[in-house]
């Protein structure tokens, strides 16, 4: 049986941990809720927001929130899709569609590059790390989703950083475009963007100049 919408009010938020407890609005016990169930937020959540659930039990018998979101601050059109996704039915595992085109436009330069530096090298490298890791990372980012919704021991964000870092940015964005984790915190966005983005520069300067000196 499908759980029914509830509201209730955020009691208690701890925003660099990124997540809080509800106060249903029927009085019953309260309900954990992890950022990474928000629905398209136009912002960070607030100690006494309302906000609309999907109550789920856990196998250990704790109430989570499931697509949640907070009244007054969604914002149903931030992806092309949007429309599409503001009037699709919730389900209870939130997951999205794998987002192909934009893992195509994000994966042309670092590819191209780490292709023609195989081809020119003869060193397969950075076309294994980027397999490797991109797996490796989206394991992690699983796994410290489930941990999340468990209240266990997380995964540092610096270990996540480091994979990403080390080749597995791209199934970082993965996994935060499907699992929806970790993609709504400002300052791990910001780090996880560097990380892209000296990735895609230290290949634009291999193609432009590093490739002459193989020549």
């Amino acid at each position: 049986m499908k759980p029914s919408l509830r509201s209730g009010k955020l009691t208690q938020w701890k925003d660099d941990r990124g997540f809080g407890f509800i106060q249903p609005a029927d009085g019953s016990k309260d309900v954990f809720l992890h950022m990474s169930e928000l629905q398209d937020a136009t912002r960070r959540p607030q100690e006494n927001d309302t906000i609309y659930y999907y109550p789920i039990v856990d196998s250990d018998g704790k109430i989570r929130a499931c697509n949640a979101f907070i009244l007054g601050a969604r914002n149903k059109s931030t992806s092309p899709w949007g429309f599409l996704i503001g009037n699709a039915k919730l389900s209870a595992v939130p997951r999205s569609n794998f987002p192909i085109y934009e893992v195509l436009l994000l994966s042309i330069l670092p590819l191209s590059g780490a292709t023609h530096f195989t081809l020119t090298t003869r060193n397969p490298l950075p076309l294994i790390l980027y397999s490797v890791m991109s797996l490796v990372t989206y394991a992690l980012y699983a796994k410290d989703k489930s941990r999340a919704q468990r209240r266990q021991w997380r995964t540092p964000e610096q270990t996540l950083h480091l994979c990403e870092l080390a080749g597995g940015w791209l199934g970082g964005f993965i996994a935060q475009r499907m699992l929806r984790h970790k993609s709504q915190k400002a300052s791990y966005q910001t780090k996880f963007w560097t990380i892209v983005a000296v990735h895609h520069i230290a290949w634009l300067v291999w193609l432009v100049w590093g490739k002459t000196r193989w020549v």
